[in-house]
């Protein structure tokens, strides 16, 4: 199995060196590649990128920032593995997760993986944000009568050709809620592991907004709205 790693990038000049080394080190269980899109920096991202030289990785460049759903869909049109996971280039997630994420993968108890963040006073820097995540995910668990921990969570493990099928429209941070209520409407429930992780705040670049939320909440009542598609199964 070959495992590609999707890492969309937007203004992330102070992390993107220290996100790629770390997600290059992890001793991962099978063949990877690492893909970057670049969506649109307006900062030294590129020149960052520009200077590494590892043939595990590949760089594709937006000219304009297209919004972290649409730099997944390029990344994703480019993999060339057979599973596919998403790592934002921030510094939240520990790479050295995802190997945690493949085992019920590779042994056969998974097709789809969620990292589960449990939200601290080390990892959540609000109270909002931490009620807001909560408040989308029972927003899809009740829709959907499932019982997930962590509908927003970067970490989403699942095959390439799985993901391509979804035909996931959202441009921006909606397409979290687009890609689990897509699943779920499908009646694939995420096997869900625990994960680590490490919110960091507005002042050090955090992006998602109450909007987002908002958004988020919609797009899972469109998506319960929708028919199921004809044949999918649990």
């Amino acid at each position: 199995m070959k495992l590609s790693i999707l890492m969309p990038v937007y203004n992330e000049e102070d992390r993107i060196a220290d996100a790629l080394k770390q997600a290059l080190a992890v001793d991962y269980p099978c063949d990877f590649e690492l893909v970057v899109v670049d969506d649109g920096s307006r900062d030294g991202t590129s020149e960052v990128l520009d200077r590494v030289d590892d043939a595990r990785l590949r760089v594709i460049t937006h000219q304009r920032n297209a919004g972290k759903g649409a730099a997944i869909r390029t990344a994703v049109a480019n993999a060339e593995g057979d599973y596919m996971v998403i790592l934002d280039a921030d510094l939240e997630y520990d790479p050295q997760d995802i190997p945690t994420l493949l085992a019920p993968v590779l042994d056969g108890r998974a097709t789809v993986v969620y990292g589960n963040r449990t939200f601290g006073s080390h990892s959540a820097y609000s109270f909002w944000y931490v009620m807001g995540n909560k408040g989308v995910t029972m927003a899809a668990n009740v829709l959907f009568n499932s019982y997930i921990s962590d509908l927003e969570t970067c970490f989403k493990l699942m095959p390439v050709e799985l993901y391509r099928s979804l035909d996931i429209r959202s441009r921006g941070f909606g397409m979290e809620a687009e890609v689990t209520g897509k699943l779920l409407r499908r009646r694939i429930r995420p096997f869900e592991v625990p994960i680590s992780y490490r919110a960091r705040g507005r002042e050090e670049g955090k992006k998602i907004t109450w909007r987002d939320g908002v958004e988020a909440i919609w797009i899972l009542g469109r998506e319960r709205a929708r028919r199921r598609p004809a044949g999918t199964t649990r």
